[in-house]
C-alpha cells in the first residue's frame, strides 16, 4: 500500500504528522511537522517511510473526520513562508496545448503555429531523455512564497484586480534542500494552481501576471515512486450544486515531459538549491473550466479528487478588498 503523510492541527492548536496506509492512519511520536520529519529522514540518509517506521505507531486517526473538521494543513509549511518557492511548468500534458492554444490562437496569423504550440511539440519531441541526457526545457513559472500557498479546505483568494480566478487540478512535487545543497523530492500532492486566465487569454505575455496568485494543496503527501498514471475530476460548485465537471489525468503516462526532466530544469539554478528551503513545484495540466466557457464567481467552490488520493483539495473562491499602494520617494 501507498504511504501517504499529512499534517493536522488540533482544536489547541498543537500540530501532529499523520501516516496513512489504506483506509488506517496513525498519529507518528516525535514530529510535529512533514519538514522536520524529512530532515530527520535526511540527517540519518534514511527514506520517509523508513523514518516512520522506526517513529512507531501513536494513536489512531480517522483522516476524513479530520478533514470535515478543518483540521488538516498543507502537507508542507515553514515557519518562515520567504523559505517555500511555488514554482511551475506548463504544456506539459498530452492534450495541454489545446487549452492554452485556444487562448493564443487570435493573437497569431492563422498561418503562423503560436508559441505555445511550438512549445508544446518540442516538449512532446524532448520532454522524456534518455536516462543521462538532457531534454527539452519546458515552459516555466512563478507564483510567489509560502504566504501564496493554502491549505486544502481554505479559500482561494484572487485580488481585486483580477480579471478571474479559474482553477488548475494539478499534481505538485514537493522537495526540500537538504544540507548539501541537493533537492530531495518528499512525494506528490494534490493540487489547484489557481491562476487568472482572463489576463493570460489577452497576451501571452502575461502568462506572468496570471500566474501569481494563491494556490492550495491537498492533504495528502504521496510518499514514493510516482504513479504513471493519475485519474481524477475537477469540478466547480455553487449553491451546492455541480455547475462544471470533468476528469483530467496526470502521470508520467500522461505527460509530454518526465517529472525528472521538469525537476532537473528547475533545480539547475542554483538559486534554487538553498539548504533548507522547501519547493513546491506544479507539474501542469490539460483540463480548465476556462476552456469551456465557464465564467467563475465569488462563492464557487472548486473541488479537485484523484486517486491513490483518498481525499480532496476543496477551496472557496473569494475576492480580496482593494489596497491603495502609493510609492514614496525616501
Amino acid at each position: 500500500m501507498t504511504l501517504r503523510l499529512l499534517q493536522h492541527r488540533a482544536e489547541n492548536g498543537v500540530r501532529s504528522v499523520i501516516a496513512a496506509e489504506g483506509d488506517t492512519a496513525h498519529f507518528v511520536p516525535g514530529f510535529d511537522c512533514i519538514r522536520a520529519l524529512a530532515l530527520h529522514a535526511i540527517g540519518r540518509k534514511i527514506s520517509l517511510a523508513e523514518a516512520v517506521a522506526a517513529a512507531g505507531k501513536g494513536d489512531a486517526v480517522n483522516i476524513g473526520v479530520a478533514f470535515e473538521a478543518g483540521e488538516l494543513l498543507a502537507p508542507i509549511d515553514h515557519e518562515d513562508g520567504a523559505h517555500i518557492q511555488l514554482t511551475g511548468t506548463g504544456l506539459t500534458h498530452l492534450g495541454s496545448a489545446e487549452g492554452r492554444d485556444k487562448m493564443h490562437r487570435e493573437a497569431a496569423a492563422v498561418e503562423k503555429q503560436t508559441d505555445s504550440m511550438r512549445m508544446f511539440l518540442e516538449g512532446l519531441e524532448g520532454g522524456k531523455p534518455a536516462a543521462g541526457q538532457t531534454g527539452q526545457q519546458p515552459e516555466w513559472f512563478y507564483k510567489g512564497d509560502g504566504s501564496q500557498l493554502v491549505g486544502p479546505t481554505d479559500p482561494l483568494t484572487m485580488p481585486a484586480f483580477a480579471k478571474d480566478g479559474g482553477e488548475e487540478p494539478e499534481i505538485a512535487g514537493i522537495y526540500i534542500i537538504g544540507p548539501d545543497g541537493m533537492p530531495y523530492r518528499l512525494g506528490l500532492a494534490l493540487a489547484n494552481e489557481f491562476s487568472d486566465h482572463v489576463t493570460e487569454r489577452h497576451n501571452y505575455l502575461w502568462l506572468a501576471h496570471s500566474k501569481l496568485r494563491q494556490a492550495s494543496l491537498g492533504p495528502e503527501l504521496l510518499v514514493g515512486t510516482p504513479p504513471e498514471h493519475i485519474e481524477g475530476t475537477s469540478r466547480i460548485l455553487r449553491d451546492g450544486q455541480t455547475i462544471w465537471e470533468k476528469p483530467f489525468l496526470s502521470g508520467e503516462g500522461n505527460m509530454s515531459h518526465s517529472f525528472a526532466n521538469l525537476e532537473h530544469h528547475h533545480f539547475k539554478y542554483d538559486l534554487f538549491r538553498r539548504p533548507g528551503d522547501v519547493h513546491v513545484h506544479f507539474f501542469g495540466t490539460a483540463t480548465l473550466s476556462f476552456s469551456d466557457g465557464v465564467q467563475t464567481q465569488e462563492g464557487d467552490v472548486f473541488e479537485i479528487i484523484a486517486a491513490p488520493f483518498t481525499l480532496p483539495v476543496r477551496n472557496a473562491l473569494k475576492r480580496a478588498e482593494p489596497v491603495e499602494v502609493t510609492v514614496q520617494a525616501l
